[in-house]
């Protein structure tokens, strides 16, 4: 009640003072009762949450299993047509890439392909969005792919790529048609590609308990540390790194594969050094599929509007390249490097190995934190455009088991994608059955389909994969628009671009995040901070600095702070102000001292009157105005620190007589400034609703009895 009666005395003065001033009407702002204690909330969420009835029960599993919800009411007639277009269309893109990406992660080409299969059946269960397409993500196969490379290193295998290798674990596993295969044999004959997706399955466990964990604790808040213009940042630079990884492809080299701080750079030094050895027919046949993929990719795009689908160029790339290849006999002539035998069927389930997760724990956590960003901001963008919800929450658990129960079927991490859900979307996606779809697509290809690609050649794949950074880098084409707008989030994007490029990805991530706080600290240590001019009939009161004829109430100065006011910009605040009504307290108290004991000097040299009313005079010289009026409305709150500066300002400025008045407080630094006992009782201490009737009792106070608010 005690900012109640606070208001209330104000009134009271103000009509007292002044009672021509008839609007300082009775403003009475009874404060809410506070909140019950947080052991009683604790103790009521607790019962909530422990209570157990039928409802509940069937509400948390309709919750937990979205599919429950929407599938029941699925419209055959108008659905099904549209899911299954999109569906069958991005099975058809994603095939290729999912032996492409296969490669950059590390990884054999069959593995791709698991990894996509699951992944759309599971989000399919647990997924709220309608359109989003969950699968392999470019950027996140490529930290998983830098993290294997160490882990095989470390493990004593060369430092070869471990994909695509000739006699391979899953040529000794064979498939599911044969009979199951002896653990321990399989642990003996376990070689690098083996050892290979033991290690980014075990990851990928990790991450998805990460991501259900957010889910559970709702700490999905550490999302909003990744801005648009740091993910796009990131992205980009990261984008340079997969180009980089494949350049060595296109050339047919053998080189291995760096990893680390400015593999960046040792990547192209190694291809520098090895250029001489570049195969001729690889090269030929990489400058091939680039004329054939970038302008049918560049007329996709330009024609999307009129296409019903798009032109699936990948897979007709693939398939020709690898029919070349075979009855060209380019491995066996020319030495191309070809992805080897992929196994039809599925592998026995396997659990991840738990001797590794103290070596990729750490690794995971970006993994975890850039896959549900991106999950979860693309199926907010996509809700928001067809107008239905999702739960983010629900989402972070989603992408959470897409990552934890396929992680047991040998795959690797993944996260939507935004490619394959524009297409998704763009070919007439009505609900997630079109996920199914593609699922079904792939579970083709498994079956039946993927040892007719033993001919294709690696390079192809880079190609493939190269193709699709095109988005990712054309991003510089917006720069200039991006600095008109905001030349801070231009600049973030820079940084994080060159540090996921030039250092490594997960330290770019890290670069970036840290920058961009920081660049929230100085924007709010160096705010704006204008005087306040007063616009012609009417209450407003304006920047001095923005805008024209302005006018000023004479002996006022009216100051606007915006920002919180805390320890960081404490000082700040006191210099701008003292710079911006051209007296610093501190400064004319010192000059009073000195010209006191100047005077006292006097006196004793020459005892005359004259000369110590003259001195008596200057001591006592105005600073030009009797009254500071701070408008607070942007100051979002105050620290200790904080209301310790205001005491000190409002101390300083009373001491040569001026007044300081505060303004459009909220509710937040009303209360901060009461527990901070800025207001002693017995004093008249003001606060008020608004600059124009701080101003006006100003006026009235300095006509009258020029009562002073601060302490």
């Amino acid at each position: 009640m005690a900012e109640f009666n606070s208001i209330h005395s104000v009134t009271e003065m103000q009509e007292g003072d002044n009672p021509k001033q008839g609007f300082h009407h009775g403003m009475f702002l009874e404060p809410q009762e506070k909140k019950r204690s947080v052991k009683a909330l604790v103790v009521k969420q607790a019962k909530k949450t422990c209570s157990c009835t039928p409802a509940k029960v069937k509400d948390f599993v309709l919750s937990f299993f979205p599919v429950l919800q929407w599938l029941p009411k699925y419209k055959l007639r108008e659905y099904l047509l549209g899911d299954i277009m999109s569906g069958v269309i991005v099975g058809v893109l994603l095939v290729p890439q999912s032996i492409a990406y296969s490669l950059l992660a590390g990884q054999e080409p069959i593995y791709g392909l698991y990894t996509s299969f699951f992944a759309g059946i599971i989000y399919f269960i647990f997924g709220t969005s309608r359109h989003i397409s969950v699968g392999i993500f470019g950027v996140i196969c490529l930290m998983v792919g830098q993290v294997v490379d160490r882990e095989i290193q470390r493990a004593g295998y060369d430092v070869e790529p471990a994909a695509l290798s000739g006699l391979t674990a899953t040529a000794v596993y064979a498939n599911t048609t044969s009979s199951p295969v002896n653990w321990t044999s399989q642990e003996l004959l376990c070689d690098k590609s083996c050892y290979a997706i033991t290690v980014g399955a075990t990851m990928t466990f990790i991450a998805g308990v990460y991501q259900v964990a957010m889910g559970f604790f709702q700490v999905g808040f550490v999302s909003v540390y990744l801005s648009d213009s740091l993910l796009s940042g990131f992205v980009t630079g990261a984008s340079f790194t997969i180009l980089t990884s494949q350049a060595k492809y296109l050339l047919g080299l053998n080189i291995p594969r760096s990893s680390g701080i400015g593999s960046l750079i040792a990547t192209w030094i190694n291809i520098f050094r090895n250029i001489h050895k570049t195969n001729i027919c690889d090269l030929i046949t990489s400058i091939l599929c680039f004329l054939v993929l970038i302008p049918t990719k560049e007329l996709n795009d330009h024609f999307k509007s009129r296409l019903k689908a798009p032109v699936p160029v990948e897979l007709v790339v693939i398939v020709a390249a690898t029919l070349a290849s075979h009855f060209g006999k380019l491995r066996e002539t020319y030495g191309s490097s070809v992805a080897g035998r992929i196994p039809t069927g599925f592998l026995p389930p396997r659990s991840p190995d738990w001797n590794l997760i103290p070596n990729v724990a750490l690794d995971a956590i970006p993994l975890a934190i850039i896959g549900f960003a991106i999950t979860v901001s693309l199926s907010e963008m996509f809700a928001k455009k067809h107008g239905y919800s999702v739960k983010a929450n629900q989402e972070m658990y989603a992408i959470g088991f897409c990552n934890i129960i396929p992680s047991f079927f040998h795959c690797f991490i993944t996260s939507a994608a935004l490619a394959k859900t524009l297409v998704k979307e763009s070919t007439g996606c009505r609900t997630q059955v079109s996920g199914m779809v593609t699922s079904l697509v792939i579970l083709l290809v498994l079956l039946v389909i993927a040892p007719l690609f033993y001919s294709l050649q690696k390079c192809v794949l880079a190609v493939i994969t190269i193709v699709n950074l095109r988005g990712a880098l054309r991003k510089f084409r917006d720069l200039p628009k991006m600095w008109r707008l905001s030349r801070v989030d231009t600049v973030i994007w820079l940084v994080t671009m060159a540090a996921s490029a030039l250092i490594s990805t997960e330290i770019g991530l890290l670069v970036g995040v840290c920058f961009s706080m920081l660049c929230v600290i100085f924007r709010t240590q160096r705010p704006e901070a204008p005087l306040l001019g007063w616009v012609a009939e009417s209450e407003t009161y304006e920047s001095l600095s923005a805008y024209k004829n302005l006018q000023t109430k004479p002996g006022i100065v009216v100051f606007r702070f915006e920002a919180p006011l805390y320890y960081i910009n404490k000082e700040c605040f006191k210099s701008i102000l003292y710079k911006q009504t051209g007296v610093n307290p501190v400064w004319v108290k010192a000059a009073k001292k000195k010209a006191a004991k100047r005077m006292l000097r006097e006196k004793e040299v020459d005892s005359g009157g004259n000369q110590t009313s003259i001195s008596m005079d200057f001591v006592s010289e105005p600073v030009g105005f009797h009254t500071i009026v701070i408008d607070c409305c942007a100051v979002q709150f105050l620290d200790t620190a904080g209301i310790r500066t205001l005491k000190e300002v409002c101390k300083d400025y009373r001491e040569i007589e001026v007044q300081v008045l505060l303004a459009q407080c909220n509710p937040s630094v009303r209360s901060s400034l009461i527990r901070g006992e800025f207001f002693k009782e017995g004093e008249d201490h003001l606060l008020f609703h608004s600059v124009h009737q701080a101003v006006d009792f100003a006026l009235g106070a300095q006509r009258h009895s020029g009562t002073s608010v601060c302490k």
